[in-house]
């Protein structure tokens, strides 16, 4: 895996992190029931309810806990996938589909819970919307919206028509939408955090700047670091988009983007709410999706723009700033505070990807998006699974994951020309 800095990226989050922990470097040789490599929350949340079963478990994060996506995202909990229950029933049929659905609504419910349990100081709070950037597809919002009432029992979910749409996001741009007072937002960095907390509380062992080198696919396995080993029963796969070449028999499946945020000086609470009236989080219907919200301090956190390579833009303010302006024409003038970007893994289908590698190996990634809500639902099924009841973990990892054409050295010039396709689809 490629060598990082061992400090959290500048970011609105990082200067906001409430009671960030730290932990030593492994320098020596330890054994355990599992080890989980990655301190996102896949990993986290792996591991804490690993502990929370009674496992003896070791988490060796490379850089710092909570220093990729699962710090840096944009803070939304959404219901369901970024795959649409219409799109899934035609590929894999309404009872597996609506089987998904019931352990997707689960997610959130795990957020909540964790929350409440462990007094987990992320702001969490209640509403999502979804908005249409063009006329045509406001029919397809309505009958999704009934779709889900209908045949998924979602009660928290209505549409909203453009002149609604208007006055809740204090914006021209959109056509229609809907709000799902089932789903939320938070700040991603203390969620982490909190659950980091919790995981140590349980019994964890947390080694962080601890750089996974590679392990033996035999049982128990042993895990190389180049300051200490790990020798465990089971491993679990925590690092999405910062997989690399750890897992080849995996890597291929998923292909890592970079995604951006801004967030803009304070607007003052009646700023924040001529932006979005109910301070609920937004995302558009573009297929590079713009997303926004507002802080518990009242700044603009929005994320737009993607690219491909390792390399972010040279002025993120500005980069992301035109994106907003877009939406947002009236903040011409307001300052942008903070701006910074992350890696995100997604899947050819948008869908994420689970699995076991045998003999011992546990892997949950390509969340596309959804990673607040999937990752810890992933961490709790990972844990069943181990625990030998793998009924909900498998009822996912039937769904196939296809390989990126050309596998991990082709895929980036095939995923450029899909993005600029779907990149000019969004502009016409």
């Amino acid at each position: 895996m490629v060598s990082q800095p061992d400090t959290h990226p500048d970011s609105y989050y990082v200067a906001t992190a409430i009671d960030m922990p730290t932990f030593d470097r492994l320098t020596e040789d330890v054994r355990a029931d599992v080890c989980v490599v990655g301190g996102g929350y896949t990993g986290l949340s792996s591991a804490l309810n690993l502990a929370e079963r009674g496992y003896d478990v070791v988490l060796l994060e490379g850089r710092r806990v909570g220093w990729g996506a699962s710090g840096r995202n944009g803070g939304q909990i959404g219901s369901g996938q970024r795959r649409d229950p219409e799109e899934l029933e035609k590929e894999i049929g309404k009872a597996h589909t609506r089987a998904l659905w019931d352990i997707f609504e689960e997610a959130k419910q795990i957020i909540r819970d964790r929350v409440e349990r462990h007094n987990i100081p992320c702001d969490l709070t209640v509403g999502k919307m979804a908005v249409a950037n063009k006329q045509q597809q406001v029919p397809e919002y309505k009958e999704h919206v009934e779709l889900l009432q209908n045949n998924y029992g979602v009660k928290g979910i209505r549409f909203v028509d453009r002149e609604e749409v208007c006055d809740m996001v204090g914006s021209t741009a959109f056509h229609g939408g809907f709000v799902d007072n089932e789903s939320g937002h938070l700040h991603p960095l203390n969620y982490a955090l909190g659950l980091a907390r919790a995981a140590r509380d349980a019994g964890v062992r947390i080694y962080e700047k601890t750089m996974v080198q590679s392990y033996n696919n035999i049982t128990p396995s042993r895990i190389r670091t180049p300051s200490g080993s790990v020798t465990a029963d089971f491993i679990v796969l925590g690092c999405n988009g910062y997989l690399c070449g750890l897992e080849p028999r995996v890597a291929g499946k998923i292909m890592p983007i970079n995604n951006y945020i801004l967030a803009t000086e304070p607007l003052g609470e009646g700023g924040a709410r001529a932006l979005i009236r109910d301070n609920v989080c937004l995302h558009d219907s573009k297929f590079v999706v713009n997303y926004w919200r507002t802080s518990a301090d009242h700044r603009l956190i929005f994320g737009g723009g993607e690219s491909y390579t390792s390399q972010f833009p040279a002025n993120l303010k500005s980069y992301v700033r035109k994106y907003m302006l877009r939406i947002y024409p009236q903040l011409q003038d307001t300052r942008i505070d903070y701006a910074w970007g992350g890696t995100l893994g997604v899947t050819m289908t948008r869908m994420p990807h689970f699995g076991r590698l045998q003999p011992n190996v546990y892997f949950a990634h390509g969340f596309s998006g959804h990673g607040i809500a999937m990752a810890g639902l992933a961490g709790k099924l990972i844990s069943e699974c181990i625990a030998g009841q793998a009924e909900r973990f498998d009822l996912f990892a039937t769904v196939k994951a296809r390989t990126f054409p050309g596998g991990t050295l082709l895929r980036w010039p095939s995923m450029v020309a899909g993005m600029l396709y779907y990149s000019l689809r969004d502009k016409l």
